[in-house]
């Protein structure tokens, strides 16, 4: 019985766990005590750890307890459940001789820097930018690159800990302020544009799937500023799916994924109206994107990226479930009330609601992409009256 181990240092991938499970796989749980009473799938599960540290990131206790869960279990595959944990699941599947992604090669999927060089080497259109060392290549960047700049977090999840730049006294003071942490950042060229995110299957190097989705607003206005979280599918056949789905592939081979899932998001300059690479991810989009791309075409990304990890375990083919070509939309804002009450959200084509405190969330699906264009921007509106909250960002995740 193949035996996979995954790494969660958020409550997310219930429905890894319940595929692996349904394959015939003996599933293992590593997370943190903080998330001891999340609401796990505990029948998928088999053996259920919860780690006494403030993320599962920390060395070398992390590499530790792996290792003496494998004093007597052989642990086939090591998977990384969020964003969080691809570097760390790197990390141990190098130290303990496993198959995947290694320390180096889980970098272009995580860090940003690494990931802007390698597209860059590789031909792929990205915003201008620069690593924040030496301090003569970065007054050559500002020399040569108007602003405003953005100063990102090289290993952060989404729009987390990014700072807006209009003057380079500004960079200075922000760098002396990180004193020597400023290494782990980069200054990037703030583009203003549409982003889209593109989720994908591989396959033996082989872009098998892909879906290309945009965002009603672009996740750093909502991650600063407040406002509804929406996105909705691409039409079919247009120019932009077809720039879309082509700049992703191109995107996946450069950073050599073999198999697995991925969320890349891209941003079509106001500018020059060109695509620009922004950021990679091994794993699933969070925030109910994957109930997205299911609705739309039948595929759940967690799902299957349980049943190609088991296929390749088995050395068995991959195939993908029966796909559709419809249109969904995602709309979800944080909430002023602690289980809002939706009921007059109730139209026909309304197929999943956000079952979640504080927090209001709907999925809109419908083979007509004019109708579901509609019901997003009629939904975004009443969500933020209705219910909308904010809250001040974080600068770095919880401990």
């Amino acid at each position: 019985m193949p035996t996979i181990l995954c790494l969660a240092s958020y409550f997310k991938g219930g429905l890894f766990l319940e595929e692996c499970k349904r394959q015939g796989c003996h599933t293992i749980l590593v997370t943190t005590q903080k998330l001891e009473h999340e609401d796990w799938p505990r029948h998928a599960i088999d053996e259920f750890f919860m780690l006494p540290l403030p993320n599962l990131a920390r060395q070398p206790d992390i590499t530790h307890a792996i290792a003496y869960l494998m004093r007597d279990r052989a642990i086939d595959r090591i998977v990384a459940l969020d964003d969080y944990d691809v570097e760390t699941a790197g990390d141990l599947r190098e130290h303990f001789r496993l198959p995947g992604l290694g320390a180096s090669a889980s970098r272009f999927f995580r860090d940003k820097l690494a990931m802007r060089i390698r597209a860059q080497a590789m031909r792929v259109p990205v915003p201008a930018f620069t690593p924040v060392f030496p301090y003569a290549a970065v007054h050559d960047y500002f020399a040569r690159t108007p602003g405003p700049w953005l100063l990102k977090p090289r290993s952060e999840a989404s729009a987390m800990g990014i700072k807006q730049i209009h003057h380079p006294d500004e960079l200075w003071r922000a760098l002396d302020e990180l004193g020597d942490r400023q290494s782990y950042f980069l200054l990037e060229q703030f583009v203003a544009g549409d982003v889209f995110h593109v989720d994908a299957v591989v396959w033996d190097g082989d872009v098998v799937f892909a879906a290309a989705h945009r965002y009603g607003l672009p996740p750093m206005t909502v991650y600063h500023g407040g406002g509804v979280f929406a996105s909705s599918t691409v039409a079919h056949g247009s120019e932009i799916e077809a720039a879309l789905l082509a700049l992703n592939r191109q995107v996946i081979a450069a950073m050599g994924l073999e198999r697995g899932v991925t969320h890349a998001e891209f941003i079509r300059a106001d500018a020059d109206g060109r695509l620009y690479f922004l950021e990679i991810a091994a794993r699933v989009g969070g925030a109910g994107i994957d109930r997205l791309v299911e609705h739309a075409s039948n595929l759940n990304p967690w799902v299957e990226w349980a049943r190609l990890t088991v296929a390749e375990l088995r050395g068995e083919p991959y195939t993908l479930p029966l796909l559709r070509q419809d249109y969904a939309g995602l709309i979800v804002s944080l909430a002023r009330q602690e289980w809002p009450d939706t009921s007059a959200y109730n139209d026909a084509e309304l197929v999943w609601r956000l079952h979640k405190r504080h927090h209001v969330g709907f999925i809109v699906a419908s083979p007509d992409y004019d109708r579901v264009q509609q019901l997003v921007s009629d939904y975004a509106g009443r969500v933020a009256h209705d219910f909308s909250a904010s809250a001040p960002p974080l600068a770095r995740p919880p401990e």
